[in-house]
């Protein structure tokens, strides 16, 4: 397995090589302000006690409080966090909003654990760093594996033990503990702003033919979403593999198909597919919605899509970069295309410190201008230096952390 966080250090040596920075700035993003690892002893519903190993990455806090989700999962490690919190504090750049970069996490299979346990495991998490979280210093959110529900019991014990009421110390909650509306599917959302704003710029059709790798929040939303705004979905996949329908595949049925059976494949008129075979159907567009490292060196060569938009977190390796720059195909990065769920988690933090709640029309109106703006600015520096969209996305988040720090 690939380490992420050499990945996202062969991106910064990358762009540090397309524009000086100067070698003092790009040493200072080479570590984290902080990585902090926590033993969390839970005890389990038969009476025996566990310990698991949980951690935090408060990576740069130039443009304002770390911010980044907490991520429950079997193959979590310090290096995967640090490359997330890394990524972190390009996006929120990117976005244009006051916020550093930062992430969390803990390694375990929340599958094995009683919604009890994973309540303590929960509180535990907040109870070893409840001293370095904070409204103003650090706020975490959900990713993989962690629900609203998790993030309100975090918020909860948060609260027991400093005596914060604003619940603005956790973005991610249910909509009645301070939740933000539209956060549900504002990652997609915000990635079809992304693309409506680059569409034509990139050569694409006004009806798209699209090919979705992940069906879990992400994916689903994105299918939905794509699919409502006129475009034809042709495959999807999840974790355990895929299916290809040539003349569009119904979303709401086969989001029906996989909760009724617990699998996408055997869904009427489509033939089953795995997920090697999904990333190089012929597409317009082609959106990773899952994990990290799935476009490689191995595979990269063999993408016939047109366009590549990252909603997952570092979905291509940079030698997959490498490939895909040189075959002409854009690869709409994830520090732009995945970056609503950080703004409207943004906007929640900024409700909750008000004490306002805005509708999800007033966060999508929000929304939409600031990417639209990040994409349009991403898409000129790249132009200007002749470099790949993520290239030109790391050039302006980077001026803009640049020019804080010299403030």
């Amino acid at each position: 397995m690939q380490n992420p966080f050499q990945n996202a250090m062969a991106q910064l040596d990358k762009v540090a090589k397309i524009k000086d920075f100067g070698d003092e700035f790009i040493a200072c993003l080479r570590q984290p302000d902080r990585d902090i690892r926590i033993t969390i002893p839970v005890k389990m519903d038969d009476g025996s006690m566990k310990v698991f190993e949980g951690y935090r990455v408060e990576y740069n806090n130039t443009l304002g409080p770390y911010k980044g989700g907490i991520r429950y999962h079997p193959n979590t490690e310090i290096n995967e966090v640090k490359a997330l919190g890394f990524w972190m504090m390009l996006k929120c750049a990117v976005a244009g909003i006051p916020m550093g970069g930062g992430k969390g996490g803990v390694t375990v299979e929340p599958k094995d654990l009683s919604k009890k346990e994973s309540e303590r495991l929960s509180r535990g998490w907040i109870q070893k760093l409840s001293d370095v979280l904070g409204p103003y210093k650090d706020v975490p959110a959900p990713d993989v594996n962690t629900t609203p529900e998790i993030m309100e019991w975090m918020a909860d014990e948060y609260g027991k033990i400093t005596g914060d009421k604003t619940g603005a110390v956790i973005t991610g909650k249910p909509l009645d503990k301070g939740g933000s509306e539209g956060r549900n599917i504002s990652t997609a959302q915000g990635g079809f702003y992304v693309f409506e704003t680059l569409r034509r710029e990139l050569g694409l059709p006004e009806k798209c033919k699209v090919v979705i790798q992940g069906f879990g929040n992400v994916g689903n939303n994105a299918a939905d979403i794509w699919s409502k705004a006129g475009h034809v979905v042709i495959a999807v996949s999840d974790s355990k593999g895929g299916i290809y329908k040539a003349d569009g595949i119904d979303i709401k049925k086969l989001a029906e198909h996989k909760k009724n059976t617990g699998s996408l494949s055997g869904f009427e008129g489509s033939s089953n597919i795995t997920n090697q075979e999904l990333l190089e159907i012929e597409c317009d567009l082609l959106i990773p919605a899952a994990f990290e490292n799935v476009v490689t060196e191995a595979n990269a060569g063999k993408i016939k899509a047109k366009i590549v938009l990252e909603l997952a977190n570092g979905p291509t390796t940079p030698e997959a970069d490498e490939i895909l720059f040189k075959k002409n195909i854009p690869v709409i990065p994830d520090i732009l295309a995945n970056s609503g769920g950080v703004v409207v988690s943004y906007f929640e933090w900024d409700q909750n410190l008000k004490q306002e709640h805005w509708s999800e029309k007033e966060v999508f109106e929000k929304l939409r201008p600031m990417l639209e703006d990040a994409s349009k600015k991403i898409l000129e520096k790249a132009r200007e230096a002749n470099t790949s969209l993520r290239m030109g996305a790391f050039i302006l988040a980077l001026e803009r952390i640049k020019e804080k720090m010299r403030g």
